[in-house]
This record gives structure tokens, C-alpha cells and sequence, in this order.
């Protein structure tokens, strides 16, 4: 079965994309180029008649960049350039967005709402009359509030959850590496690409587990625990690399492009399970 053309296929689709991918290397600042050509492909997805969600980093990066500040680990200092960033952040989608005639509505979320079942099941209602409306939701934890997600958390995990959460058929992780390989592709010269993972097998998910593990450095470990989070939900999942935006066309047009993850919905998914 060539399972990259089913990829055509899917109706709902969560894209999540890292502050280093929205961002100049060399500066901090926003990259507009970059983030333009990310609106652009999101609204035409939009107008396929699929629904999209993009999960989006950022807010801490843009908010430093702001007010002048270097990387710190002053937990209030965080969530101040939080704060700061995201209403940066989200002022440049919605005016990007507007010019492709797009709604955007921004839904920040923290780990509260996925433990709580009222908020989920609200959180969940508010996706679904955004769907109604044709908008697109710019997800993000909100770090202005939330301690664990600044210190221990990653977008990778969130976009999963989100992705469990609206019942989508697929997540696109965009980074900084092409997908996953048998081993550090920066140390071993023959690590192999992996191209398609049926099943995340026991040997898998122990690939990720340490800093120590080549699989595990460079945020794959957090991407492996968000490929058990999604597949499990029922949503197939692709890491790809996010060095040109244009890779989500080329993906939904069936390319063989990055790491791809088959759905393998468990019986009686839960999502707090997960967290």
C-alpha cells in the first residue's frame, strides 16, 4: 500500500512549527518571508475544504528579542517575554492571515485543560464552532501561566495532544532535522533514514528515552512521545524538516518527504493518560 497517497486524503491536519523555524538564527527577530509563506500554505489548505490547526512557538523568543534580553533562566523573566511575545506573535499572524482574506483565532492552552474533563470537552466544543466559522486556531501553551510547560515542556507534545483533542487525521511536526534516523546522522556517517515507522515498537520508544541516546538529543525523544500520543489517537504523524515551509504542500501532495508515523489508535484512548 503506498500510504504517502492516502496522505491526500486527510481532512484534518495540525501543523506544528518551532521558534527557531519562525525566527533568524543570527538575530532572534521574526523571520516575515519565512512566516508569510507559512500563512499562504495554511489558507490555501483552508481553501481545499480541510480544516487546519498550526501549533506555533515563539512567544518567549519573540518577547526576548522585544525587550532586549538574552536567554535566561529567571522563571518570571520568562513568562514576562511570554506575555510580551505572544501579543507580538499573534498580531503578525492575524495580519498576515488578513491579507488572504483567513480568520485566525488564537487558543492558548495549559496542561490543566487536557486534565481536567470539562475543559477538555470545552476546549474541544470551541475547535469545533472555530471549524463552523472557517477559522484557523494558532495554538501555543500559555506560558505567561503555565511553570511546567516553560521548564519541562515542548510544543511537539502539545500539537499531539491538540491533535488527539479535535480528532485529526494527521501531524506534521516541522524542525530542524529531516526525520528520524537509526542513529545521530551529525556522529555516524551510516545512520540510515527511516522513512516509515508501522508500529512504534518497545526498542523505538527506547531510542528516545535519554540525552544520552543519539535519537534522543536534538528534541527527537520529545518527538518520539509525540508520535505515541498521536498514533495512538488515530492520526498519522510526520517529522519533516521546516528549512522551506513549501515541504507541508509537498507532503500533502504525497511526496515521499521526512519520518512517517502510521496511526495505531488504541482501544479507549484518554488523554490524560498522556500527559
Amino acid at each position: 500500500m503506498n500510504y504517502r497517497e492516502l496522505i491526500k486524503d486527510k481532512k484534518k491536519i495540525v501543523v506544528k512549527i518551532g521558534s527557531s523555524s519562525i525566527t533568524h538564527e543570527s538575530t532572534g527577530n521574526i523571520n516575515y518571508r519565512k512566516l508569510e509563506k507559512l500563512v499562504r500554505i495554511l489558507c490555501d489548505i483552508k481553501n481545499q475544504g480541510k480544516d487546519v490547526v498550526l501549533v506555533s512557538s515563539g512567544a518567549i523568543a519573540v518577547g526576548r528579542q522585544t525587550v532586549g534580553i538574552k536567554r535566561s533562566n529567571v522563571l518570571a523573566e520568562k513568562q514576562a517575554c511570554a506575555a510580551i511575545g505572544q501579543c507580538r506573535l499573534m498580531m503578525t499572524y492575524q495580519k498576515l492571515f488578513s491579507e488572504y482574506n483567513q480568520v485566525a483565532a488564537q487558543v492558548l492552552l495549559t496542561k490543566y485543560t487536557m486534565q481536567n474533563h470539562e475543559s477538555v470537552v470545552n476546549a474541544k466544543n470551541t475547535f469545533e464552532e472555530l471549524f463552523k466559522l472557517d477559522a484557523i486556531p494558532v495554538v501555543n501553551e500559555n506560558d505567561t501561566v503555565s511553570t511546567y510547560e516553560i521548564e519541562f515542556g515542548d510544543n511537539d507534545k502539545l500539537s499531539a495532544l491538540v491533535s488527539a483533542l479535535i480528532g485529526a487525521d494527521l501531524l506534521i511536526l516541522l524542525s530542524d532535522i529531516d526525520g528520524l534516523y537509526t542513529d545521530d546522522p551529525n556522529v555516524n556517517p551510516d545512520a540510515e533514514f527511516i522513512e516509515l515507522v508501522p508500529h512504534i515498537t518497545d526498542e523505538l520508544r527506547a531510542m528516545g528515552k535519554g540525552s544520552a541516546s543519539a535519537v534522543g538529543t536534538g528534541g527527537m525523544a520529545a518527538k518520539i512521545d509525540a508520535a505515541i500520543i498521536a498514533t495512538e489517537a488515530g492520526a498519522d504523524m510526520i517529522i519533516a524538516n521546516s528549512k522551506e515551509v513549501d515541504i507541508i504542500s509537498s507532503i500533502l501532495n504525497g511526496d515521499n518527504i521526512g519520518t512517517l508515523f502510521l496511526a495505531n489508535k488504541a482501544d479507549n484512548f484518554d488523554l490524560a493518560d498522556y500527559l
